[in-house]
């Protein structure tokens, strides 16, 4: 099992979210099924960091098999968010990541852990995580 522990808690990877109007609730919080797609967009993103550009979906390796969100403070309207992603640890079959909801100021308004087991498309099955695709997550966590 390879486990990743940067210092102080950071994130390698960034990326700002647009909130939209249609994001919010009527008391003008970003709504919390919407935040989940932030976190939806972050994990793209990432992975296509990792990966270089485009990622190839429909090669996919691995599945979304647990999510665990917490909320901490409202995202309200106008505030500037970011969705910060990072991979924590890696099993035979399974990839843990972790990330967050962040202002430009530092504040934490929510994080969410989810775990992504490997999958074989072709039997519809679990299957061990291939060594190269591990690699390439592994070097982009300890570089940059």
């Amino acid at each position: 099992m390879d486990i990743i522990k940067p210092e102080n808690d950071t994130y390698k990877f960034r990326l700002p979210v647009q909130i939209r109007f249609s994001d919010l609730d009527a008391l003008n919080h970003v709504n919390n099924s919407y935040q989940a797609q932030y976190y939806d967009l972050g994990r793209i993103n990432y992975f296509e960091a990792v990966n270089g550009g485009k990622f190839g979906w429909n090669e996919v390796l691995v599945v979304i098999v647990n999510t665990e969100n917490n909320f901490f403070h409202p995202i309200l309207q106008g505030e500037e968010i970011y969705v910060e992603t990072k991979l924590v640890e890696f099993g035979n079959k399974s990839m843990k990541m972790h990330q967050r909801l962040i202002t430009s100021n530092g504040q934490i308004k929510g994080t969410c852990k989810t775990i992504l087991a490997g999958y074989n498309q072709k039997t519809h099955s679990s299957a061990p995580i291939p060594q190269e695709f591990k690699d390439k997550f592994l070097k982009f966590e300890s570089t940059k």
